[in-house]
């Protein structure tokens, strides 16, 4: 053993000392695969995963390897790994990401970035902004794993790119694509608690037209997933749910270098939970989108991209309270890329956006829209070892004015596999139709009330990586401060007696990632762990729900027919109360998955959630799934 690792183990040790129980493992396995005499690799694999394209982490085609910004990409392979689920579960493995869901997989879900706010995280749907003007955030129990080719995920603000929202990352899923042969893809599977599924895609095309098209249908009877018993909402019985979903992508080549797109996406689901005694209460949420686009290639220099969108969110429950909700998205985007020389790039924006929401408790009449006008301008660099990318963008909105963001990211390469990133910028939430709009909204006709103010948010980050062939290890450093956040408290300034939203409240997020992967002959390990600081300047609590440390490690090994792989989730303590009085206790989670080549275009898969069959929870009297499996057919022909 070398001499420097003799004199980190203090270090180690001491590290580990403060590590619950649930998380050490995950420790252990980070300082294992530090280590580059334990594992032997290939440079082609890890080239081909640097060199795939995202277009995420700067709104622009880019190599994964040039991106300056947290970015995680999860591809189609990852996600058949998954088995089933929704867009939720498949993020729980990501670093930096944590996961509230209010009982089954049909539930109200929550996903937080760094710490930040569910409404704080832009979600896309093929470039589709997905959002609710009601609740703020995406409904992400609403997008099924069956519609998904792959998610890009960036972490930290990007309002620079991305306007508002963009506080705490950027979701982006991409559908499945036609790649030029026609595929059919069917699958049918069964598990305990009344689960079921299947889907059908058929992609395919030729280099003048190319389609794709999904279909899939998602069940189960569930399980009693509300624990606090003797209340009016109360009712011990099954909370099932059902999703149906389906998406649509058709692509054109008119001439050389343009291309027309069409793309639809439509999810439903309608799940149980308990508002009454005896009733079997409904929540139904429903999300849609859709998008024309055309792709122009100019000349070698200069192309640019117009993309039309319009995305719908309802939700509505019934029937011991009917409540019904529904916001429209609508977006107009005009991008130009032109390359300076093979070094630098300029990319240009123009966007108009416009929100309508109907709403009951709106006090005007119901209904309320706006609109956004930005402009945005980005200039990047690769100079040799170095890069640099500075974006702008100014957003304009009838009722609070302009809001200015800005990014600066630098990257350098150390030599020896190494990278070091930095980058620095704000970013802004607008106050969602209900918050200004509702009963609860501020009454602009009382002296001294104020319109509300968009929250704001201001971040630095810096990051170090090293790859070397099938080895790879990560640590990335933040903060984000985030001040006139939105929160509801006394009354007295908006129509309601009984309390108003105003901008009071401020955060400060900031943590440390740790990632780490390596080729162990025949295994393949990864893993991530996350040591956060969510706080609540003022009171110096930690931000409910949020663990302090969590993370996850996964292993996949193939033989022969066979691939197996097993993944270990673990989360330490969260408070479910702004007092930090409510305790969510720790836990740590084994998932399992096998899967069996029994012919050429035939496979079978078994997946095991939970397999320990731990309880926990991850909001107070909300149960989550116990040990839950799933065995699924999957027939595969190309043509």
């Amino acid at each position: 053993m070398s001499r420097s690792l003799l004199r980190a183990r203090p270090c180690a040790r001491s590290l580990l000392a403060l590590t619950p129980p649930g998380l050490t493992p995950l420790l252990l396995a980070a300082w294992t695969l530090a280590s580059p005499a334990l594992a032997q690799g290939t440079e082609a694999a890890a080239a081909s995963k640097l060199d795939q394209v995202t277009v995420t982490g700067a709104r622009a085609p880019m190599r994964l390897a040039d991106v300056l910004g947290d970015l995680t990409l999860i591809t189609r392979d990852d996600i058949e790994k998954q088995g089933y689920g929704n867009l939720a579960d498949l993020l729980r493995n990501v670093g930096g990401l944590e996961i509230t869901r209010n009982g089954t997989a049909g539930a109200t879900t929550s996903v937080y970035v760094r710490g930040a706010e569910s409404r704080h995280t832009v979600v896309l749907v093929d470039g589709v902004r997905i959002d609710s003007q009601s609740t703020g955030g995406a409904d992400w129990q609403n997008i099924p794993l069956s519609q998904i080719d792959r998610v890009e995920v960036l972490k930290g603000p990007a309002s620079a790119l991305y306007g508002s929202d963009a506080i705490g990352g950027v979701v982006q899923i991409f559908t499945r694509r036609g790649n030029g042969r026609t595929q059919v893809e069917l699958g049918i599977g069964a598990g305990n608690l009344g689960t079921g599924r299947a889907d059908a895609s058929i992609t395919g095309g030729s280099r003048q037209f190319d389609y794709a098209a999904t279909l899939a249908v998602d069940r189960g009877t569930g399980f009693n997933s509300y624990l606090r018993t003797g209340t009016g909402s109360s009712n011990p019985d099954k909370d099932g749910w059902r999703n149906y979903s389906g998406s649509v992508r058709l692509g054109g080549q008119i001439t050389d270098g343009h291309r027309l797109e069409a793309v639809a996406f439509k999810s439903r689901t309608d799940s149980g939970y308990d508002a009454s005694t005896t009733a079997d209460d409904r929540n139904i949420t429903t999300t849609e989108a859709g998008r024309l686009g055309w792709n122009g290639q100019w000349s070698d220099a200069f192309s640019t991209a117009l993309n039309i969108t319009e995305s719908r969110s309802e939700m509505q429950t019934r029937p011991t309270s009917l409540y019904l909700t529904r916001t429209r998205l609508r977006s107009a985007t005009l991008q130009g890329f032109y390359k300076l020389d093979d070094h630098q790039q300029v990319n240009a924006l123009l966007e108009h956006r416009e929100d309508q929401l109907i709403n009951s408790s709106l006090v005007t009449q119901g209904k309320d829209d706006r609109s956004q006008n930005a402009v945005g301008l980005s200039y990047l660099l690769t100079a040799g070892a170095a890069s640099l990318q500075v974006h702008g963008r100014h957003d304009d909105d009838p009722q609070f004015g302009g809001v200015n963001t800005g990014t600066v990211a630098a990257g350098y390469q150390l030599g020896g596999g190494w990278r070091a990133t930095a980058s620095a910028g704000n970013a802004f939430r607008a106050p969602t139709l209900y918050q200004r709009g509702s009963i609860y909204g501020p009454d602009l006709s009382l002296p001294g009330v104020e319109a509300l103010r968009p929250e704001r948010a201001h971040s630095t980050e810096l990051g170090l990586n090293w790859t070397r062939s099938t080895y790879e290890l990560g640590v990335t450093t933040y903060r984000n401060q985030v001040r006139d956040l939105i929160a509801f408290g006394a009354a007295g300034t908006c129509p309601s007696t009984t309390g108003c939203y105003g901008n009071i409240a401020r955060a400060t997020l900031k943590g440390t990632s740790l990632k780490a992967g390596a080729q162990l002959g025949w295994v393949h390990l990864s893993g991530q762990l996350d040591f956060s600081a969510p706080t609540d300047d003022s009171t110096g609590n930690t931000l409910i729900r949020r663990a302090r440390r969590y993370g996850s490690l996964r292993a996949d090994t193939q033989w022969s027919a066979w691939t197996f792989g097993a993944t270990l989730q673990g989360s330490g303590a969260r408070w479910n109360d702004a007092a930090n009085k409510t305790r969510l206790g720790g836990y740590g989670l084994v998932n399992l998955d096998a899967q069996y080549r029994l012919a050429k275009d035939w496979r079978v898969q078994l997946n095991i959630d939970n397999a320990l069959d731990r309880t926990y929870q991850t909001a107070t009297y909300y149960a989550q799934a116990p040990r839950t499996w799933m065995l699924t057919l999957r027939y595969a022909p190309s043509f």
